[in-house]
């Protein structure tokens, strides 16, 4: 859970953000009340790298992904579970994952 709902969000091409059809909402660890209880959640490592994108369990929606590397206080919440009149208020930035 947020503490605030940060004021961008996140759209990236890559391969896999487009195809989960996500807009990242990038926080702080600090920012966060609280992460899911991982027994809730399924976790896939895109090619074994970074992060683990977490899955609920129940209705199968990507809803975070933490960093593998615990010093990194970087943490991505899918906006796109938050309620259409919350999202309305971000600003879109366009991150082209694609090319890298």
């Amino acid at each position: 859970m947020l503490k605030q709902f940060p004021p961008t969000v996140t759209e990236c091409n890559c391969s896999l953000c487009r195809r989960y059809g996500v807009l990242w909402a990038y926080v702080e660890a600090e920012s966060m009340m609280a992460s899911p209880d991982e027994s809730l959640t399924d976790r896939y490592a895109w090619n074994g790298r970074h992060v683990d994108f977490h899955r609920c369990k129940r209705c199968g929606c990507l809803t975070h992904w933490m960093p593998r590397d615990a010093r990194r206080q970087s943490r991505g919440v899918n906006a796109r579970l938050f309620e259409p009149a919350v999202l309305a208020n971000a600003t879109r930035v366009f991150r082209d994952g694609a090319s890298k």
